[in-house]
């Protein structure tokens, strides 16, 4: 099986756009989205239609913390995530709110977890960004494969057996592989914000037959996105970081 894994659009319609596109060109059998659909972008309501319109032909969604406090309200976030959050939530329809608040914290496809967040504690939101917190995200499940997002940095994290985890960086569009004799945590890029230096827009294509990763690079017209969060009165740097990737 094939599954395209799209993390942290984050209403960004551009970034959006252009994934979608590369996704159908490639024509994975499944597709996964990986939470994270809102916050920091100019176009919450599209991201929520066109994730509706997905679930609805079959792809699995699940919830992501700037999804909940789009509904719930902020708590604990940045400043501009916090600003970006309260302007989102006058941005949604009814049915749109209703959409992300049932939205799951995990899904399950082809012996695989996927979550927003960790395998531990996903409510609380923790970030997979080293070993350590890779061990833990392990030590929460049994599954061989955890699939997660959230920090804007693609990853790869294996573990052999009483051995503790290592930290693997992925190639752009270079497939890495999935040795069945290791449990792995993906981390996965971000669509609509990339962090990790590279403004272009990241998902990942998971191959089960082939036992590999590839983590896709799509170019789409950051400053076009820039100009609408500046046109909507969100902070001016959620459209300057995404010219740089940071």
């Amino acid at each position: 099986m094939r599954i395209a894994v799209l993390s942290d659009i984050h209403a960004n319609r551009e970034a959006l756009q252009a994934v979608l596109e590369a996704v159908e060109r490639l024509r994975p059998d499944r597709l996964v989205l990986l939470g994270d659909l809102v916050g920091y972008g100019p176009d919450p309501g599209f991201a929520v239609e066109m994730a509706q319109k997905l679930a609805a032909a079959g792809a699995l969604c699940v919830l992501g913390n700037h999804d909940e406090a789009a509904v719930h309200g902020p708590s604990g976030m940045t400043a501009h995530a916090h600003e970006a959050a309260l302007w989102t939530q006058t941005q949604l329809s009814s049915e749109q709110c209703a959409f992300l608040a049932a939205l799951p914290l995990t899904a399950t496809l082809a012996g695989a977890l996927f979550v927003h967040a960790s395998a531990r504690t996903p409510q609380a939101w923790p970030y997979v960004t080293d070993e350590r917190s890779a061990g833990q995200c392990l030590a929460a499940s049994e599954a061989a494969l955890i699939i997660c997002g959230h920090t804007h940095q693609p990853a790869l994290f294996y573990a052999r057996p009483g051995h503790e985890p290592v930290r693997f960086t992925p190639r752009r569009n270079l497939a890495a592989p999935l040795s069945a004799l290791r449990r792995h945590v993906v981390v996965v890029g971000a669509v609509g914000q990339p962090r990790d230096g590279d403004p272009a827009a990241c998902f990942a294509l998971l191959d089960t037959e082939r036992a590999e990763v590839t983590m896709v690079r799509v170019p789409y017209d950051t400053q076009a996105t820039a100009r609408k969060i500046a046109a909507a009165g969100l902070p001016e740097w959620l459209g300057m970081r995404l010219q740089i990737g940071r």
